[in-house]
């Protein structure tokens, strides 16, 4: 491996050394120290592309969406029972199938963006395959740029995205955004097979300042990871690629946006192991058995650590989080857990006032891994 061009690919901090056996509690830092509601929204599994390795329950031909009136309703909804467990600041992700296509999208985040100034903080997040044009994303960054905090993260599709005038074209939209000061992530789930081709389609975006998170690719039950990686694979999966400020570069240097300002600071805190602030994109917090401090910049990392059995934890999810799901319009603790749902987007639903034994043997997707949870 390179010093030179090639340090920046691979992060500082060997996330090896954390013992994972011997953590007594995790959680994202934003919902560790503050009073953070987080909601993950499929608002429909209607998709404009048909990949072959989707799953058949992830998308649809159909259009699927709810009516917006529904959504907005829906919206109000969690925020009045979510303060009423003392929340103020909330965090909304929207998602697919291909979210940009549900009618109401736009009108969704302007409906969010009126309620800003009664937050501590709001920001909103799009999981998006980025197929929508330029002069889309021209008016979605109008819409973002009234919130805290606005991020992406694009999947990236290559059955799709299959040339490199293709490829550059998804990488101008995403740096359009970060000059905007939207905050972008590119999801590249790196098949065994394929290691080696989706490790270059990863630094084509990332020696153009884009950050890309790189995802092991799971079984079936999505509880492990599949066979078939190498311990040159593993070793790039647990600390290649980590997150940089690209974003925070461009949009200063653009000087397009001023965002509205948060009714809070995070409060300091430093590294386990010396003194030195804790980056930024170190987003993920551990406590250990003896108290000590580790971190971690994202949370899709845990699957290649095998590190996602929470069951017997005390979690957060359905009291400081929710996921609401399609089909069926279900609203659940997270994607993961096998218990009840809370409760329907069409005929109501109520959240937990406190947080409750996890009874589910694996945390499936990195939004339940970092929702708060303590070992008991």
């Amino acid at each position: 491996m390179q010093q030179d061009k090639d340090e920046l690919k691979w992060s500082n901090y060997d996330f090896t050394k954390i013992p994972f056996d011997d953590l007594i509690q995790v959680g994202q830092r934003t919902l560790l120290y503050r009073d953070l509601f987080t909601v993950s929204w499929l608002l429909g599994r209607f998709c404009n592309y048909n990949c072959s390795y989707c799953w058949p329950y992830a998308r649809s031909s159909r259009k699927d969406h709810r009516p917006t009136e529904l959504n907005l309703k829906t919206i109000d909804e969690i925020k009045r029972q979510a303060r009423g467990n003392g929340f103020n600041s909330f965090h909304f992700s929207l998602s697919g199938g291909e979210p940009t296509f549900h009618p109401g999208y736009l009108d969704m985040l302007q409906h969010l963006a009126d309620d800003v100034h009664n937050t501590n903080y709001t920001s909103v997040h799009m999981t998006t395959n980025m197929s929508r044009p330029l002069k889309w994303h021209e008016t979605y960054v109008q819409y973002a740029s009234k919130f805290h905090r606005a991020s992406i993260t694009a999947s990236l599709h290559t059955e799709h995205v299959d040339s490199k005038e293709k490829m550059q074209e998804f990488a101008d939209k995403l740096m359009f955004c970060q000059e905007h000061d939207i905050q972008v992530t590119i999801n590249q789930v790196m098949v065994p097979e394929w290691f080696d081709r989706d490790w270059e389609n990863a630094l084509f975006f990332h020696e153009q300042g884009i950050n890309v998170t790189l995802k092991p690719q799971s079984d079936p039950t999505a509880s492990k990871i599949v066979d078939g990686y190498t311990e040159e694979n593993l070793k790039t999966l647990h600390n290649g690629m980590p997150q940089r400020s690209y974003t925070e570069v461009k949009a200063a240097k653009a000087n397009l946006v001023e965002r509205p300002k948060p009714s809070f600071e995070m409060p300091e805190y430093t590294i386990g192991r010396n003194d030195a602030s804790v980056p930024w994109n170190m987003q993920v917090e551990f406590t250990d058995s003896k108290n000590k401090k580790w971190y971690m910049d994202q949370a899709e990392r845990f699957n290649a650590f095998n590190f996602n059995n929470f069951e017997g934890w005390m979690c957060n999810s359905g009291y400081q989080g929710i996921i609401i799901r399609e089909p069926d319009g279900s609203i659940k603790r997270s994607y993961s857990c096998h218990d009840q749902p809370l409760g329907n987007i069409e005929t109501g639903f109520k959240l937990f006032d406190k947080p409750t034994i996890c009874t589910t043997r694996s945390c499936v997707s990195s939004a339940d891994s970092k929702i708060p949870k303590r070992k008991v």
